[in-house]
């Protein structure tokens, strides 16, 4: 594929603020659910912002500290829940934003958890496993009275993985001098953690895109499919289709993409990014650019890379028919009305990788029963509430004449609202 001039980008600054971004789909949702106005500002904001600064022992003798974070936005219908992400882009704003996220995912896919997130300015890239050992473990010892199995409980994110969750764990039980396998969730199968979770992201897009093309009225052979990240999400999104008979076309990511418009080995993609640690250079498809492939014809969409990738310059230039938004708030509020003049049937992210904290509740029930699912059991599981929310979020958009975003949030903000009401306000 020949890449175009992309224009240098001219996108208002606040249009890329995630926090703004996430209020303006919540007051817009508000108002059409006619919300009261003290529920209003319960929900609007955190429950609570915990700004943290990290002593860290470097492997070089001196010593440095770290600015953490944990925001819990709502503990309404059950325990905090989100992941941690490190980084040396993670901001306040960004954390805010996805704990609030956090609370609409969970309340549309009906699972008993509140909202949280967390993150820890740093470059994990530069740092030994030493060094990341130190960090974690002692971002979670300033954690330990706030989180908890029936408090707060932590996931992996961007830059965070197993290994991270097991340090934590180990921590927190630690401190309690007793093993809570419970604290976390995304753990080591062997350390209470749940079968199917790796690939529950990316298999509950898939479900969603299965149930937006029979609603399309295409099938999966002649639906092809455009990818934006090859992470966890993004990969495994992609191998799960191409087995379910979508054809995978491209994958974009920002170093440089791939493009077969017969179709991707996914397969073999990722035998090969997993020998060489990138997808560049793989021989059976042709490099192509990643602002160009985001805007390339499709019938399915998966933008699961970062947040801010569809935004006012290039909605106007997005082709495909079925937008699954695998990453959190790829899609500005200002290009959702673009989209929706475009007539471009969106799977918002609030709904589309809900898969992931659904298959993290499975692992949370596990380790409190001590008893563990067989994978087929928690796959099952998943492809139920999954389509379960799918049927619930098209039905009210229906119902409300709205689009599927404002429908999803409004299904979300009702459910925690109505049982704000029915708990009433300790004073």
């Amino acid at each position: 594929m020949k890449a175009e001039t992309i224009a240098a980008p001219t996108t208002p600054e606040h249009e890329l603020n995630p926090w703004e971004e996430q209020s303006a789909r919540f007051d817009l949702a508000a108002q059409k659910l006619n919300l009261e106005e003290g529920l209003w500002k319960v929900l609007r904001y955190p429950n609570r912002e915990l700004i943290l600064h990290i002593p860290v022992a470097l492997d070089n003798g001196t010593l440095e500290v770290f600015t953490g974070f944990r925001v819990q936005h709502s503990i309404a219908r059950g325990p905090s829940k989100g992941g941690i992400r490190y980084g040396p882009d993670v901001t306040l704003d960004e954390v805010r934003a996805l704990a609030a996220w956090m609370t609409w995912k969970c309340a549309v896919v009906n699972i008993p958890f509140g909202g949280a997130k967390g993150g820890v300015i740093c470059d994990p890239h530069k740092m030994s496993r030493g060094e990341l050992e130190r960090m974690t473990r002692r971002y979670t010892a300033e954690l330990v009275e706030f989180i908890g199995p029936e408090k707060d409980v932590p996931a992996p994110d961007v830059n965070t993985n197993e290994q991270i969750m097991a340090w934590m764990m180990d921590t927190y039980s630690m401190h309690m001098r007793q093993t809570v396998t419970a604290v976390v969730t995304g753990k080591p199968i062997n350390m209470g953690g749940s079968r199917g979770r790796r690939e529950a992201t990316g298999r509950g897009i898939m479900i969603v895109c299965d149930e937006a093309v029979k609603q399309l009225g295409l099938s999966p052979a002649s639906t092809r499919v455009i990818v934006q990240g090859f992470g966890n999400v993004g990969s495994n999104a992609a191998r799960l289709m191409a087995k379910a008979g979508y054809k995978v076309i491209g994958i974009a990511e920002l170093k440089g993409g791939l493009y077969n418009k017969n179709g991707i080995d996914t397969e073999a993609l990722w035998e090969y990014s997993e020998r060489t640690g990138a997808i560049q250079g793989f021989p059976e498809a042709d490099r192509a650019d990643d602002a160009e492939l985001l805007t390339s014809e499709c019938e399915i969409l998966i933008p699961a890379a970062t947040e801010n990738q569809i935004t006012s310059r290039n909605a106007s230039r997005i082709k495909c028919r079925i937008l699954a938004e695998g990453a959190n708030g790829p899609t500005t509020a200002a290009a959702d009305e673009i989209l929706a003049d475009k007539g471009i049937f969106v799977i918002p992210d609030i709904l589309c990788n809900a898969g992931g904290v659904t298959t993290s509740y499975f692992e949370w029930v596990q380790d409190r029963q001590g008893y563990f699912w067989k994978e087929s059991v928690v796959n099952e599981e998943l492809a139920e509430l999954m389509k379960t929310a799918f049927e619930d979020v098209v039905r009210y958009a229906k119902t409300h004449n709205v689009n599927n975003r404002i429908a999803a949030y409004m299904l979300a903000i009702d459910r925690v609202a109505y049982t704000i009401r029915q708990r009433g306000f300790y004073a």
